[in-house]
């Protein structure tokens, strides 16, 4: 029983430390964080960091990997598809994914905030980020996009259309400030978040269309 009471309070330490370490590296960047401020937005002791997770730097993965998964959880890149669903409705769906998890759904800001500055400032958390979860989900795309492209297309073709489709997610992202200045009275909430992924897929359907049947001869 004791030794459950202790592994229950680790783990509450470690849950506290991430959702106290999450809106700290969102707003200041991983090398201006400090684990003094974080510990006592905690409310735990200075070394709890290094007895938990050994250092900052694992801390900040894990608080990464955990801000993604929680998006992924909420927001599925299959959309709950059935096996039969087409490639066209595939795309549609991870588009969609995609575009909820980058835009916000109703989350806090410092979530967007954290996964953009690793994407702008990147740390070594990021080799783990991109093998546990990003390659799999870029692996998914391209099945999806050679599927559309067809058989005959090679899979440097597949990966450079796959980049074209996150490319016009990203944009809405990543231009947000201009966008804002551009069309004052546009506010992406989740209907804009549908209308722009139905855009994207649409755009993208109609290019991959036309470079497949390029490919085919």
């Amino acid at each position: 029983m004791e030794k459950e009471l202790l592994a229950k309070s680790d783990q509450d330490t470690r849950r506290r430390l991430m959702e106290a370490a999450g809106p700290i590296f969102g707003r200041r960047g991983f090398k201006a964080a400090t684990v003094r401020e974080i510990c006592r937005s905690a409310g735990v002791n200075l070394a709890a960091v290094n007895y938990h997770f050994g250092d900052k730097l694992e801390l900040y993965s894990m608080t990464l990997s955990r801000c993604m998964q929680g998006g992924l959880a909420r927001h599925p890149i299959d959309g709950g598809l059935s096996l039969t669903a087409t490639g066209a409705e595939r795309l549609y769906a991870f588009v969609h994914s995609f575009l909820q998890r980058i835009l916000g759904d109703g989350n806090p800001d410092w979530q967007g905030q954290l996964l953009a500055r690793e994407m702008m400032e990147p740390t070594a958390a990021l080799d783990r980020l991109v093998e546990d979860l990003i390659r799999p989900m870029f692996k998914q795309l391209c099945s999806i996009v050679s599927e559309l492209l067809g058989a005959r297309a090679k899979p440097a073709l597949v990966i450079l259309c796959a980049r074209s489709v996150v490319s016009q997610c990203v944009f809405y992202h990543h231009s947000r400030p201009v966008l804002q200045r551009l069309s004052p009275q546009e506010r992406i909430e989740s209907q804009q978040v549908q209308r722009l992924a139905r855009h994207i897929t649409d755009f993208s359907l109609a290019a991959l269309a036309g470079i497949g049947s390029e490919e085919r001869g």
